[in-house]
């Protein structure tokens, strides 16, 4: 059995009644009767006893009244000095009833209070401490009053447990019966003077602060220049005390202001945190901000917990929604960048992400240079590890964003940033090229920068991808004789001789030819291996190595085509289009244009003839080989119309696509900047004066201290929703019929990780019903945490049961269960009543989350579960479903809202979530309505969505199932 202090009810009243007291009891075997209990306890040994009297515990908690019990506790059990007995005894009198059916103390309390009495004045300090532990608990004053003399007499005991625990005593006695000890204000706050232990102040503090405001701030008002000097404990009341005196008085704010600033230099970073919060709370003032904010980022540098860094990065994201703070945080925007030394990317990613918007004209040069020099380092980071290569995507693309929105330091950000076109993490290369296009693009006079350093770094190049958009950035950029040339030579250098066919052929004619004849020496270098269906094979040695040399020596574009990639060869053909096209127009001599125009097309051929030759590991696609044999098609033609084609209407799709992309962003920018209009004041608006505000006018501002802790245990109320509002009505279930014998509902209240049901059961019968139980089972990620307790149920009677699950992932999960119980007096088995079941909806778990294309594509990718689910719906118009869809699901729509427009007869989008256990949940939509179906008719198609665990994906291919059609009004 394990006894810990807690706060759950007694589960065994009508309403819910305060309780400190958490039991685990098992059931297994059945309980002793009033009578052996009874003998144990007269005859029985210490050990005997103990267990006894744990059993009459368990037996009162489940509903039993043992009246007869009382007396043989008292007269065998309580004059022992065993300490586990004396434990024990603590909790049986806690739970015990008391008084009589009038409401009058029963007799054999007075031998209680006399042997409580004598403990309070017991040699050892525990003993004295754990009985004043105790009186916390005691709701009746006649108990009580008889020992208010001994209660404060421990307030001068040597031992510090026993003062400090003698100042709760007299503070929970104070607050419930304050007939019985009138003085306590004044007796505590000369204790308070008086005392040097740290706990011992801190908890007679925190009664003053409680039941006498006014000495607290007398007493904080003779210390307050040495409330540095104080332990953490007592600082961090303190703080508590001026927030509330504060928030109440306004007016005392400058009396106070000053000891919150001391504490912001605390050793403790827990005081530290609050003195920070609560300074912000109380003044907005640039100084005060500016305090704040350095004492977070200090934390953040200083703390090593990475979910203490997300915290307080959490409240540093929180200021800076206040317009007002934004500037004087811009100020602090290199502290901030200090936090990028933590190694945890999540921490990181906010970082950049704080960073980016507080980024100013005034700070932009040192913020790019520190970035530089994150990068750099990344580069130079032993071990590559994958979170490396992330955190270097990351930099790439808050530099990118940098420079878009200030474009005077792009021309000192590119060439640092090309310079990983070579790098290993290919996501972070293609970053780096976005923002090289975007670049070019828009900036004309990086545009010989961006040439020149790209052709310094083609041949370093690793990745199909990277040289596909590299080549293609080449081709439409490249408008000088000198460039154009240059990047005619760096192609041929990346495909070796051509042609590739003749080459490759030569190439492995050569080498059989020059092969050494057998000999005793060759065979000797080769070796006999066994092959999986356990025959023998022989490999030379040097066959193996040279071709191990060959693939090596390969240049990069060839080898590409080898594997199989002819995707890069249309690409290839585009960009000698456009260079040969571009090529005819500069140069007026038609000899020179044919043989520019005659080494392109032979490149472009002889990739054709290597695509149908079969030395590639797969042959060319027929659209890969439509593109390439279109381009020789224009080479011979040059029609103006493709000339104009490929040289000016290529470049104003991707201004008209960087235009669209620029405008998804706008949408929340003008968000932003609705939310700064709403915070600023007009010049005509009144001014509020928070000293002439009445009290019940300044109530825009929330207790923080209470808004905390109705959050931490769950009970924060919403503001949208009323207790009887139509929400809160659905999440009851009924779990029995009118009919049975016990009626039973549940209230499911969903709190993050923790699902509480709350049973309401009801003896609907004449009998008493004893043991009953409330049996619950779970399927899916589901763990009930503790066992309800069983109880006795009088004739027509009800009570409320409570029973904790916790969440694991998000996966449909399953509630189910029975009532079991006995009939008082009867002679059959036990009655069984078996439970509805519950279904737990994963809604309450997701919630709509961003990602970039590159990530949806890459997630896509990896995830191996998929759930295909028909469109079956009575909803005919695309758009209004996939509004539908998206309320349903609580996912968002990556595809913006422009590609989506019109009127074509299909739609295809894009959608994403995240669950709270961070899980990431895919999904691509794809329906369409015939041109020729009438306009009621329903749209079709199908959803497939992806997910990393099977459960994720089944459960929201259910939940979409469920939710299709709409009730037609």
């Amino acid at each position: 059995h394990v006894y810990t202090p807690a706060f759950p009810s007694l589960r065994m009243a009508l309403a819910e009644q305060a309780c400190y007291t958490l039991i685990n009891i098992p059931d297994d075997g059945e309980p002793p009767t009033e009578q052996t209990l009874k003998q144990d306890f007269q005859k029985g040994n210490a050990k005997v006893k103990i267990k006894a009297l744990k059993m009459t515990i368990q037996l009162i908690l489940a509903g039993e009244k043992l009246p007869g019990l009382l007396m043989p506790v008292i007269q065998y059990c309580l004059p022992m000095d065993d300490h586990t007995l004396k434990k024990l005894l603590l909790i049986y009198f806690e739970i015990v009833p008391k008084t009589q059916p009038d409401g009058k103390l029963l007799h054999e309390m007075i031998l209680v209070c006399d042997a409580y009495r004598r403990d309070l004045q017991h040699p050892n300090e525990y003993v004295r401490g754990s009985t004043l532990r105790f009186l916390c608990k005691l709701k009746e004053p006649e108990l009580l009053e008889p020992l208010m003399p001994a209660i404060r007499g421990c307030l001068e005991h040597r031992h510090g447990y026993v003062r400090r625990n003698a100042v709760l005593a007299i503070y929970t006695i104070y607050k419930s019966f304050d007939f019985l000890i009138s003085d306590a204000p004044e007796l505590i706050q000369d204790f308070l003077e008086k005392e040097q232990d740290a706990s011992c102040k801190r908890n007679a503090f925190m009664m003053l602060i409680h039941v006498d405001q006014a000495r607290a701030l007398d007493y904080l008002s003779t210390c307050i220049d040495h409330v540095h000097t104080f332990g953490d404990i007592l600082q961090l009341v303190i703080v508590e005390l001026v927030y509330k005196v504060c928030y109440a008085s306004p007016s005392e704010r400058a009396r106070f202001i000053r000891c919150i600033y001391n504490l912001l230099n605390s050793s403790s970073a827990a005081v530290r945190y609050e003195a920070a919060g609560t300074l912000v709370t109380l003044s907005s003032a640039p100084t005060a901000v500016k305090a704040a904010a350095s004492c977070y980022i200090d934390l953040i540098v200083k703390e090593s917990d990475n979910n203490v860094k997300l915290i307080v990065l959490d409240r540093l994201l929180g200021l800076k929604e206040n317009p007002a703070h934004e500037r004087v945080l811009q100020d602090l925007v290199m502290d901030i960048v200090r936090v990028l030394s933590s190694p945890d990317l999540e921490v990181r990613k906010k970082c950049l992400d704080l960073v980016l918007d507080l980024v100013s004209s005034r700070n932009v040069d040192e913020v790019v240079l520190v970035l530089k020099k994150e990068v750099t380092g990344t580069m130079s980071a032993a071990g590559q590890t994958d979170d490396v290569g992330n955190y270097r995507q990351l930099l790439v693309r808050t530099l990118h964003s940098c420079s878009i929105k200030f474009p005077d330091i792009a021309p000192t950000v590119i060439p640092v940033l090309l310079e990983f076109l070579s790098d290993t993490n290919e996501d972070a290369a293609a970053d780096v090229l976005v923002f090289v296009r975007e670049a070019i693009q828009r900036y004309d006079a990086l545009k010989p920068t961006i040439i020149t350093k790209l052709l310094e770094e083609f041949h370093r190049i690793k990745a199909v991808r990277i040289h596909r958009a590299a080549l293609w950035i080449l081709g439409e950029y490249c408008v000088s004789l000198p460039d154009i040339r240059h990047v005619m030579d760096e192609i041929k250098k990346s495909l070796g001789e051509v042609p590739i066919v003749d080459s490759e052929l030569r190439k492995a004619a050569g080498e059989k030819e020059g092969e050494p004849p057998e000999s005793p020496t060759s065979t000797s270098s080769s070796r006999r291996l066994v092959t999986d269906d356990g025959t023998y094979a022989t490999q030379s040695a040097y066959t193996a190595a040279a071709s191990s040399k060959k693939d090596d020596e390969r240049p990069p574009l060839r080898a590409y085509f080898l594997d199989g990639d002819f995707f890069v060869g249309a690409a290839l053909a585009t960009t000698l289009t456009k260079l040969a096209l571009r090529f005819t127009s500069l140069v007026s001599e038609p000899q020179k244009q044919n043989t520019f125009c005659a080494d392109a097309m032979l490149i472009m051929a002889s990739v054709v003839h290597l695509g149908k030759s079969g030395l590639p590991k797969k042959a060319v696609t027929e659209d890969d080989l439509d593109r390439l044999m279109l381009c020789i098609r224009v080479l011979c033609d040059r029609s103006e119309l493709m000339v104009d084609l490929f040289n000016e209407q290529c470049r104003d799709s991707l201004s008209a696509m960087l235009t669209a992309r620029q405008t998804e962003t706008t949408p929340n920018a003008l968000l932003d900047d609705k939310r700064k209009a709403a915070n600023s004041e007009e010049a005509d608006d009144p001014i509020s004066f928070t000293q002439l505000t009445a009290k019940q006018d300044g109530g825009a501002a929330e207790n923080q201290f209470e808004v905390s802790l109705l959050q931490a245990v769950g009970t924060a109320p919403k503001k949208a929703e009323t207790v009887t509002s139509k929400s809160q009505l659905n999440k009851v279930h009924q779990l029995t019929g009118f009919s049975d014998p016990v009626y039973a509902e549940a209230y499911i209240h969903v709190n993050q990780f923790d699902i509480v049901l709350d049973v309401l059961v009801v003896n609907q019968t004449a009998d008493t019903l004893q043991g009953l139980t409330l049996e619950l089972a779970t399927l899916g990620d589901l763990k009930l945490v503790e066992k309800p307790s069983s109880l006795t149920l009088g004739p027509h009677d009800f009570c409320n049961i409570k029973a904790c699950v916790k969440v694991a992932s998000t996966e449909n999960g399953i509630i189910f269960g029975n009532i079991v119980y006995d009939v008082s007096g009867g002679q059959s088995d036990r009655n069984c009543v078996v439970l509805n079941d519950i279904h737990i909806d994963i809604m309450d778990y997701i919630v709509p989350a961003r990602c970039t294309d590159t990530e949806f594509r890459k997630m896509w990718a990896e995830f191996e579960w998929e759930n295909k689910v028909t469109v079956n719906t009575n909803i005919a118009s695309m758009s209004d479903y996939l509004k539908h869809l998206l309320k349903s699901t609580n996912m968002c729509c990556l595809t913006p809202e422009k590609a989506l427009s019109g009127d074509c007869g299909f739609m295809a989008a894009n959608l994403y979530a995240r669950s709270i256990f961070g899980e990431d949940a895919l999904a691509n939509l794809s329906i369409e309505k015939p041109a020729d179906s009438g306009p009621e008719a329903a749209v079709s198609g199908h959803i497939r969505i992806r997910a990393k665990s099977q459960g994720m994906a089944l459960s929201l291919g259910d939940k979409i199932n469920l939710s299709q059609k709409v009730p037609k009004s």
